[in-house]
């Protein structure tokens, strides 16, 4: 029988793969937007879901629609402000970023190994996915100079977390309003960060962080 659950991981990993060798900005929002979906329906298919109430399935579908299509949408109408299409000097190169990626799974696997966590069956795999996605995350804030992929990086450190708090807790009322109220707050930031973009993009004629660093009084 075909675990959905493990499926969904494993597009998940691609998907940080994919985010690691990606230069384009375009592509990296259509990955994130599918790695968003994809996080979310994870809870529903694990193996101790045994019923939805109506209340889980519309927070289900708030997340979907948040994730999946508007905090990508708000990060297409950036890049399309900002008039950018692509990385192109990355700090840390593509190919040592895959190798870093692939590095990153194995040392998350370790770390799941060794925390000797009583965990529900099937959710060892969701754990070991959602310390890879953290450090991925932060992976791309640290190694991409353009602003819009640390975003994109940010994003990704928080659908790692999410998937933490689906791997340690079981749902309830009281992790419904948590996580959302997370969601909100990156909703928030992914907007504020727009702005700053725009900002950055009008006084530098590009958004890589490095010129910053030129800032004097």
């Amino acid at each position: 029988m075909i675990n959905i659950s493990e499926m969904l991981l494993v597009l998940i990993l691609l998907s940080i793969l994919l985010s690691l060798a990606s230069s384009r900005l375009m592509n990296l929002i259509h990955i994130v937007a599918l790695q968003g979906v994809v996080v979310s329906l994870v809870p529903i298919f694990l193996r101790d879901e045994i019923s939805l109430g109506t209340g889980a399935i519309i927070f289900y579908q708030i997340m979907i629609l948040i994730k999946g299509i508007l905090i990508p949408g708000l990060l297409y109408m950036a890049i399309k402000r900002v008039s950018i299409k692509r990385e192109i000097e990355p700090l840390i190169g593509y190919h040592a970023s895959i190798l870093s990626g692939l590095a990153i799974i194995l040392i998350s696997v370790f770390i799941t190994n060794h925390l000797r966590l009583t965990l529900p069956k099937g959710h060892d795999m969701v754990l070991i996915t959602a310390i890879t996605t953290m450090a991925t995350g932060f992976f791309l804030m640290m190694a991409r100079r353009k602003a819009i992929t640390q975003v994109i990086g940010y994003l990704m450190l928080e659908n790692g977390i999410y998937l933490v708090g689906t791997a340690l807790t079981k749902h309830s009322h009281t992790i419904y309003v948590v996580e959302f109220g997370v969601l909100l707050d990156v909703l928030v930031g992914v907007m504020i960060m727009g702005i700053i973009l725009h900002n950055i993009n009008s006084a530098f004629d590009d958004v890589d962080t490095t010129f910053l660093g030129r800032l004097k009084d």
